[in-house]
């Protein structure tokens, strides 16, 4: 592993730029080749290949595969020194970001906290709508009221919510066309993720771990709204139970009572209680899905358990939750999955979105691969066939008192509840065959304590606590996915959160929670530009050309999980002439 040093550049600050500021226009009609862009409806052969589009950017991780690998090359190693603020848009909402835009033909969409849709011209910044979520009388969600980004098919625009519905926008007005109840926000249910469109079905999972729902991924005609199937991340009888698996995937021991827990289920059972483990056991999906249109696939992590901390009353494995899943996206049945820590009671679950890509599998072959970084320190690779794990990478944060269990004066162990990779995307370089992932060192202790299921508010069973005077910090990371090296990594001041962008350009670009934006070379990870955005960048960022020239834009709106300064810019950069 190599340690890339600091490059200095030119500082610029976003809010000097006020000046580009764009102008907020009303919902209009807009119409194809006005100075809007060419509004056209997005095809499934457009979303097929994204993958090859250098000019749109129309997945929240830029294709179905979720490579985040943007492949034009217009602003590279050589001239990224030249970026500069393009244009500047202010929201009408200072609070967390973590979307990632989307641009359609010169078009570009956005989310904010609170569910604002906002389409702009990707040139100029100019507001074309602004649609307003009118929200229900209850929301009930964990960590901020975030929303990752939309999906976009046909003439529409999809977007989850706070209070657990999906709606659907004409693309060119912003006129709500329809919406469906998916989840019970009373009970805990809400929506931050960006969803996905394939065919005629709209995918979307649910927030609420932290609150006794039970989890699950739902898919929705995307004309009518109408609910097609739903697939359970927490399945029914005693499946949940799993393996009683005692040791993680490397083989270290998870300090389980196994028979203990067996005692406890038949208790339970005797009692009349058994099905309300798996009607209450988490189990969240909140980050996009990746989709294998060979094999009509689906690819996703599961969250947590629930009650997070305390283990006593979820006996078992606690299926799907800390787990990879496939299912099938025209029926939504189950085909593989693994999970990384049966019967987690700290919280460490999987989140970052999957990625599919070729890797090596461990005789060396090519094979269809999924990439997952999630709040264990790792970077693990599977076979998209079978789920099974290939390998995992050399941890990327500190480990240490692993799998001690919390205790109810708190037990020191790492990494923290955040992780790791917690949320954020990961981004690839297919060339390199490298796997780009930001991550957090937060030192924390981990508590229980017993609570009764309290029915819609948090049930956390306990707690996990920073502790004072311990370093906090992050890095950016590049690992070799075909052996699990790290080959550089970065350390920043602060812990990382928000995600990657990998160009053809040879560039890697993530922000900071104390306002930086840094572009970092793809190969050796010295820093090659930054720019100080004046809030913290939480967000991935997207690329796009139009008219020739490539943009990169991200949000700067701060971070409710790690309180980083908020604030309500999405900036877009471009070489200057």
């Amino acid at each position: 592993m190599s340690s890339a040093s600091w490059r200095p550049t030119a500082v610029l600050c976003g809010t000097a730029m006020l000046a580009l500021l764009a102008g907020g226009a009303q919902a209009q009609e807009t119409e194809k080749g006005t100075v809007w862009g060419d509004l056209r409806d997005v095809t499934q052969d457009m979303l097929l290949r994204a993958e090859g589009d250098g000019n749109n950017f129309l997945h929240p991780q830029h294709n179905y595969h979720q490579t985040r690998y943007y492949p034009n090359a217009q602003i590279n190693t050589s001239n990224v020194h030249k970026l500069r603020p393009a244009w500047i848009f202010q929201t009408d909402i200072n609070e967390s970001m973590e979307v990632a835009p989307i641009v359609v033909n010169g078009v570009m969409y956005v989310t904010t906290s609170f569910n604002h849709v906002y389409a702009l011209d990707a040139r100029t910044g100019e507001e074309i709508w602004h649609y307003k979520h009118r929200m229900g009388p209850i929301t009930t969600y964990c960590c901020g009221p975030n929303n990752r980004g939309v999906a976009v098919a046909g003439n529409r625009v999809f977007m989850g919510t706070l209070d657990a519905k999906v709606v659907a926008l004409d693309a060119k007005t912003g006129k709500l066309l329809w919406e469906t109840q998916v989840g019970d926000p009373e009970l805990g249910y809400s929506e931050t993720m960006a969803p996905i469109v394939v065919e005629d079905k709209v995918i979307i999972g649910t927030n609420g771990g932290e609150y006794g729902i039970r989890g699950f991924v739902k898919a929705l005609d995307a004309e009518t709204g109408e609910i097609l199937w739903t697939f359970h991340t927490i399945p029914d009888g005693d499946r949940h139970l799993g393996e009683w698996r005692e040791t993680d995937p490397m083989g270290r021991s998870l300090n389980r009572d196994i028979e203990a827990e067996k005692k406890k289920y038949e208790e339970m059972k005797a009692a009349g209680r058994a099905d309300f483990i798996w009607q209450h056991l988490g189990g969240g999906v909140w980050q996009t899905p990746a989709y294998d249109p060979e094999t009509r696939r689906l690819y996703f992590v599961v969250g947590n358990p629930s009650p997070d901390l305390d283990g006593s009353e979820r006996p078992g494995d606690n299926l799907y939750t800390d787990s990879l899943v496939s299912i099938n996206v025209d029926t939504g049945e189950y085909v593989c999955h693994y999970q990384y820590i049966p019967h987690d009671v700290w919280d460490l679950d999987a989140v970052s979105p999957p990625i599919i890509t070729t890797v090596k599998d461990k005789d060396g072959r090519d094979v269809k691969g999924v990439l997952h970084g999630g709040k264990l320190p790792y970077v693990f690779v599977h076979r998209a066939d079978d789920c099974s794990l290939i390998r995992w990478s050399e941890n990327m944060v500190p480990i240490e008192n692993l799998w001690a269990l919390p205790t109810p004066e708190g037990t020191r162990m790492l990494p923290g509840a955040n992780g790791g990779v917690e949320w954020s995307p990961m981004a690839i370089n297919p060339v390199l065959r490298y796997a780009y992932a930001v991550n957090l060192h937060q030192p924390m202790t981990y508590h229980v304590e017993h609570q009764p299921y309290p029915e819609g508010k948090l049930w956390l069973g306990g707690a996990f606590k920073v502790i004072p005077g311990e370093e906090q910090r992050g890095n950016v990371t590049a690992v070799n996915y075909d052996t699990g090296e790290i080959v550089w990594q970065v350390r920043t001041q602060q812990p990382m959160i928000g995600g990657v962008l990998a160009t053809a350009g040879g560039l890697v670009f993530a922000g900071e929670g104390n306002g930086w934006f840094r572009a970092y070379d793809a190969k050796t990870g010295a820093v090659l530009w930054q720019f100080q955005m004046g809030a913290g960048v939480n967000a991935p960022p997207s690329s796009y050309t139009v008219d020739g020239r490539q943009y990169i834009v991200v949000a700067a709106g701060g971070n409710v999980q790690l309180n980083y300064k908020r604030g309500n810019d999405i900036v877009a950069f471009s070489l200057a002439e």
